[in-house]
């Protein structure tokens, strides 16, 4: 029998409180399932990600987030951002970076505990980074940095995962590192949604993809939004490329 999702919109539109937003959105995102979010700078995929997050008001239409209404959000949904206002040169471990994504389970008043500890050495372990758990968060590379704050995300052992342009800037080592990591999670059955610009990414890891420039304009499995005629209208004004095997959209960068 097939699982419910973890996320489930229908109609729905997230609105900055400035009138800029997202709309039309119909998507669901299984456990195991991982979701590629697809669409040019300014298209509201940022949007998208933060309303999940209850950062942003859903305006129109339902969220569904374990089939338990948007309050089942605590606790359940781990996030990577595009960036972080961590400093690299504040004193602070790899380890002690991690150990933040469980201090909503912690509560105030709580220190950490065995299954606090384990929760840290598991995600540092899924991302590859176990051995450098004790290692100043700024003497690492910016790619292991993104790896960390994604253990960071995981720490919480969330069935959710938003991920928000997180291949930005990674040499091929680290990537490699991430998608793997991805993979990982799916096998485990925790339900991803990652924004990207990248779209043999989507090819590589993703199971199904949405794209979207202001509103949605499709939904499906990887091979049958991916065409040609879908991204050039999502990508209006760019020059899209394609081959046998890739689409090609030149100089985009994801935001």
């Amino acid at each position: 029998m097939t699982e419910s999702p973890v996320l489930r919109l229908r109609g729905a539109a997230f609105t900055h409180p400035g009138g800029s937003g997202v709309s039309g959105l119909e998507l669901d995102v299984s456990p195991g399932d991982a979701v590629a979010l697809i669409g040019p700078n300014g298209a509201g995929k940022s949007t998208l990600l933060n309303g999940v997050l209850g950062l942003v008001p859903l305006t129109e239409g339902s969220m569904q987030i374990a089939g338990s209404g948007e309050h089942a959000r605590n606790g359940m949904i781990g996030f990577l951002p595009q960036s972080t206002e961590l400093d690299p040169d504040f004193p602070i471990s790899l380890e002690q970076v991690v150990m933040q994504g469980r201090y909503r389970r912690l509560g105030l008043f709580r220190w950490p505990g065995r299954a606090d500890r384990a929760a840290v050495r598991a995600a540092l372990d899924a991302v590859g980074l176990g051995e450098l758990a004790k290692r100043p968060f700024g003497e690492l590379s910016g790619g292991q940095r993104q790896r960390g704050l994604l253990a960071r995300a995981l720490a919480a052992q969330p069935r959710l995962l938003l991920l928000d342009e997180p291949f930005n800037g990674l040499d091929q080592p680290n990537r490699d590192a991430l998608i793997a990591t991805i993979r990982t999670l799916k096998a485990q059955g925790v339900a991803v949604l990652v924004s990207t610009h990248d779209l043999e990414l989507a090819r590589v890891v993703c199971d199904r993809v949405v794209l979207v420039n202001g509103t949605q304009l499709a939904f499906g499995p990887v091979d049958d939004v991916l065409t040609l005629g879908n991204v050039q209208e999502c990508f209006e004004g760019v020059e899209v490329e394609i081959d046998e095997h890739t689409l090609v959209v030149p100089g985009h960068e994801g935001h």
